[in-house]
């Protein structure tokens, strides 16, 4: 027992130090209270309308990112969808890679819901999505989401994460939550910076030390004054970034290829590629305003980005009908090159007329991607073939005019906030067939149709398809006591397509004692089908064993063989949203957020299962005399799902060695769960056809393939010279189902992992600073997958895990700052 009490005294030693040490400092943080950078404190332009609210005293859970955040969070090669993803636990971001489109627009998903169940916000204004629809990937099959890596890092001052449904605010999509990016406005003074970085890691699975995916990221932005106080601020980004691989040694298993001697020669050797794309990418942007006459300012936003992406497919053997040994002669493997076009420019007039805050403004944007594929052939076309193919363009374009009106209102002895707007929007989607040579068939009736690695969208694949968006909504809001705040929204939008969708929201916030309020809302939420979702056409050729021509099919939901087959037109996808939270500040150093919410989204929006059955190509053939349909897919609102969870956020601040500390713990936790599933339609069970709409792999990208938590806990300090941070982020744990047929469905848990980043800053002079830091600095990786699953030892990490399968990322950047100011700490 004296030994034991012994430990216990020496145990309660640091504890009594820290108290102490704590104690000693209260005086002096008083002093230094003031000079805390208090982020939460900060106006926000999301959650409510009302103005001048800030994120503490919001009825729902808002993050805020600074400018400073965004720099430092190791975004790898400058990517927003990078740094996000490293700063905000809820946030997901899988770097996926072998998977199609995704090599070149990364999904990003909120909350564990779909990639296109977030709205993004520019200044406020609606953004556009992709273009390119995702067919071949995991997370975020059948969605066209935002590109979060076309809007430029330089771009931002800051972003607000709003983590609750909005769609009575701001209209569809925003089901999880919005996220507003914020531009830069400073009137002067500006900033060149460049950053180099590259991968440094031991690899688990192939026991090699490596280096690769290098890069640089230099951007240049600068702010200058206008007349009045009108302001201009413009930049430039640059970067350029070369592929990384995570491949295995190649086992050139039998079912994988036969076992001649030109294949079995290649075993042992790292055939496959898995990892980043090769990226170069270039962007633009200015933001600025101009007063009018006292009550009224002139404002513009523009940008353009333009990327360059090199994806990996799969190898394809020498001795295999997918080659052409003439063209080949040691295999091949081909690589996708996408070319990525975003624009978007908006104009407008805001000022006050007749007691109200009027907003007016028109916003254009769009995406251009062309889909492109080299180090590739179509071996049906035999030595004439070609080695590089068009396989197609997508085209989006989203045209907005809004007008936005607010004011304040006494009624009796409360004051009232209203806000009423409008909403015209159209919206325009369109592909291109590829060169013919990318879907040809050709004379070699043996070899496989089309382009290998993706044929070509072929002319009765084309879609042109448009429709027109009109909206209406009023918001009021009052602090009804000094400690009561209660906000109500509604919204009417009518689509050209599917008819009309109401949705409400109604939030509240009681500050119950001084510092601590509870909070809580309940919505409406809604997702109109995107256009892609419904015109998306594409099909793959082959030749049968008789000699015939056969075809698969991704077919409209208007196409009139989907309709035979059940399929129905879409409906929004509506959800049921409700929040409870607690939040607290204690003093000028401590605040804190506890949040907890469900989300009940029926009638989800997936593209279906490949569906076949002996009858289907007959059936099809008698009914709409069109021969050789073997197989099909098309979209459906085949499921209904509730998404459950827990958000908490805590900021601890103080002076500290003549410099200011921030410590942040954030911990997110979801689950989503499957409710009904749609059976399936009597066209298809008639023709043999079963359980085809949703199956395994679906069922497992709702639910469990991404992290269901994410926690982190991050220090920085920072004084006049030196900026540090430190983050310990724990990446929750993934589970990939893969269905190959015949009952075989493997599944495998990847174990969670925890991932450690660091970032020193040094400021040389008031202008100039150099700093270094590390992304995933102990070199974590995923777990290793099983046999069945590692493609024949070639692929022994899966890209779902969110620590990535890249490894380390160090990284050194330099930035120079002129104008007032200096360099920010």
């Amino acid at each position: 027992m004296p030994a034991l009490h012994r430990k216990y005294r020496l145990a309660r030693l640091p504890a009594a130090i820290a108290l102490a040490t704590l104690v000693a400092q209260a005086q002096a943080w008083e002093v230094a209270a003031d000079e805390q950078v208090h982020q939460l404190e900060k106006i926000v332009v999301i959650g409510v309308r009302a103005s001048g609210r800030t994120a503490t005293a919001l009825p729902a859970p808002v993050d805020v990112l600074s400018r400073n955040d965004l720099r430092t969070a190791g975004a790898i090669n400058g990517e927003l969808g990078q740094a996000l993803a490293n700063l905000l636990p809820s946030f997901n971001f899988p770097r996926q890679s072998n998977s199609g489109g995704s090599d070149h627009v990364r999904a990003a998903q909120l909350r564990g819901l779909s990639p296109d169940q977030v709205l993004v916000l520019v200044n406020g204004k609606r953004f556009h999505t992709s273009a390119l629809v995702n067919t071949d990937t995991k997370i975020g099959r059948g969605t066209t989401p935002v590109d979060f890596n076309a809007i430029p890092i330089s771009a931002i001052k800051r972003v607000e994460v709003l983590r609750d449904g909005a769609g009575a605010q701001y209209g569809s999509d925003a089901i999880a939550g919005v996220i507003n990016i914020v531009l830069d406005d400073a009137a002067d003074g500006g900033e060149v910076v460049r950053t180099l970085g590259a991968h440094r890691t031991d690899v688990p699975a192939t026991r090699q030390r490596i280096t690769d995916g290098n890069g640089g990221h230099t951007y240049a932005r600068f702010g200058t004054r206008l007349p009045g106080d009108g302001f201009l601020n413009a930049g430039v980004e640059t970067g350029r970034r070369k592929a990384t691989n995570r491949a295995g040694s190649d086992t050139v298993p039998d079912w994988l290829a036969d076992p001649t001697p030109a294949n079995l020669a290649l075993r042992g050797k790292r055939n496959y590629a898995a990892g980043d794309p090769q990226s170069e990418n270039y962007s633009g942007w200015l933001n600025g305003e101009l007063p009018l006459d006292a009550n009224a300012r002139l404002y513009l936003l523009g940008m353009y980005a333009r990327r360059r992406t090199i994806g990996a497919n799969y190898f394809r053997y020498p001795d295999s009908s997918a080659n052409v040994p003439a063209i080949y002669p040691d295999g091949y493997r081909p690589e996708s090159v996408g070319r990525n076009r975003d624009m978007q420019f908006m104009l407008g007039i805001r000022g006050q007329v007749a007691g109200w805050d009027l907003d007016g403004s028109f916003n254009v944007g769009g995406n251009v991607f062309d889909y492109d594929l080299r180090r590739s052939l179509n071996a049906s076309l035999g030595p004439a073939s070609p080695t590089a193919f068009r396989l197609g363009g997508y085209r989006f374009a989203l045209e907005s005019a809004n007008l936005d009106g607010k004011r304040g209102l006494a009624v009796g002895d409360a004051y009232l906030n209203l806000a009423v707007g409008g909403e015209f929007r159209r919206e325009r989607f369109r592909t291109r067939p590829g060169d013919p040579a990318s879907y040809a068939a050709g004379t070699y009736a043996a070899a496989p149709i089309g382009a290998q690695a993706g044929g070509g969208l072929q002319p009765q694949d084309a879609a042109r398809i448009a429709r027109r968006v009109g909206a209406v909504y009023a918001e009021v809001s009052s602090d009804l006591t000094e400690r009561v705040f209660i906000d109500l929204a509604a919204r009417y939008e009518h689509y050209g397509d599917f008819g009309g969708n109401r949705s409400g929201k109604l939030s509240a916030r009681w500050e119950f004692v001084p510092g601590f309020a509870l909070r809580g809302t309940v919505s409406d939420n809604f997702r109109a089908p995107a256009l892609s979702q419904i015109g998306f056409e594409s099909t793959t050729s082959g030749y049968g064993a008789d000699g015939r021509l056969l075809s698969g099919r991704i077919l409209s939901v208007n196409n009139p063989i989907a309709r035979g087959l059940g399929a129905r037109a879409l409906k929004p996808e509506t959800s049921r949203n409700l929040s409870l939270g607690l939040t607290g500040k204690l003093g000028d150093y401590l605040d804190f957020s506890l949040d907890v919410y469900r989300i009940s989204v029926a009638d989800r929006v997936t593209l279906s299962e490949t569906i076949r059955s002996p009858g289907l190509e007959s059936h099809i053939q008698r009914r709409f005399g069109v021969p050789g349909v073997q197989s099909v897919a098309f979209f459906t609102n085949a499921v209904d799902t509730r998404t459950r969870g827990a958000e908490f956020v805590g900021n601890y601040r103080a002076p500290l060695a003549g410099g200011k500390l921030l410590l942040t713990l954030a911990y997110s936790y979801n689950r989503t769960d499957i409710r009904r599933v749609r059976p399936t339609p009597s066209q298809l069970t008639a023709i043999g056809a079963r359980n085809l709409l949703f199956g395994a792999e679906e069922r497992n990208t709702l639910t469990d393939a991404a992290p269901r938590e994410r926690g982190s806990f991050t220090a920085s300090w920072n004084d006049r010279r030196w900026s540090l941070l430190g983050r310990a982020t724990r990446q929750g744990s993934t589970v990939r189902v893969f269905d190959f047929g015949d009952g075989h469905q493997p599944r495998q848990r990847h174990a969670a992992r925890w991932q450690f980043d660091a970032e020193a800053e040094l400021r040389l002079s008031p202008r100039f600073s150099l700093a270094v830091g590390g992304y995933n600095l102990t070199d974590r990786y995923p777990t290793r997958s099983r046999s069945d699953i590692d493609y024949g030892g070639n692929f022994p990490y899966d890209v779902i895990s969110p620590v990535g399968i890249n490894g380390r990322y160090v990284y050194a950047r330099v930035r120079y700052s002129f104008g007032s100011g200096g360099v920010e700490g």
